[in-house]
């Protein structure tokens, strides 16, 4: 199975993709961890685009897909992958699509898990941490016992500045204008499916099941 997950921040893809991994034991391919383990190794796409990140500048497409197809080349990517995170747009889309084709490896599905707006601000927004363990909570969805404090240890909770409205809203725009025209981009290929991403994680699953039709 051949799988490119697309979903908003929040939406619960990450979730998801670990479940895929477990039933149909193929790996989840996320351009962060390519590009993070070939700076690390010093490989000759790894010292590549270190160059432009030292540069402060983003890492050229082409870099990025040499990456992505350096890692599909392995073994463990012959019964299938699952892309996360990549392609962020339709001209990388396309780029991805001709890689793919020449590997004889096409996308099967593109999975798309969709919540609404308000719902992942929510999600996002109203996410507390404990300075002392760690454990997560939901002002909306998951509160604690008593505001402000982990119920585990009776640590401070804290909201993440990543996690502000004003940020999170930003990261939804930007998804919005680069990434949502992907739908219409494989809905024309004819391999997009899609699964609301809202209430219970196992019943979303079984839905995805039956949308990949096992």
């Amino acid at each position: 199975m051949r799988i490119v997950l697309l979903g908003a921040p929040g939406a619960g893809k990450g979730t998801q993709a670990k479940k895929l991994i477990d039933k149909y034991t193929i790996p989840q391919i996320s351009t962060g961890d390519i590009l993070r383990k070939a700076v690390a190794d010093a490989t000759q796409l790894g010292k590549e685009a270190k160059g432009f990140m030292d540069r402060g500048e983003l890492v050229p497409d082409s870099v990025v897909i040499g990456m992505v197809k350096e890692r599909l080349s392995q073994d463990d990517c012959k019964k299938g992958f699952i892309l996360d995170g990549f392609p962020r747009n339709t001209s990388q889309a396309e780029t991805l699509d001709q890689v793919l084709t020449s590997m004889g490896m096409p996308l099967q599905v593109a999975l798309s898990v969709d919540v609404d707006f308000d719902v992942l601000l929510k999600r996002l927004t109203g996410r507390r941490t404990c300075k002392s363990c760690g454990q997560m909570y939901n002002i909306y969805f998951s509160k604690p016992s008593k505001e402000s404090s982990c119920d585990k240890c009776t640590g401070e909770l804290y909201q993440r500045d990543d996690d502000k409205e004003e940020t999170i809203k930003k990261r939804l725009d930007v998804y919005r204008a680069q990434t949502e025209p992907l739908i219409d981009y494989y809905g024309k290929k004819g391999i997009l499916k899609r699964v609301e991403g809202i209430g219970d994680i196992d019943e979303i699953f079984k839905k995805i099941c039956s949308i990949l039709g096992s």
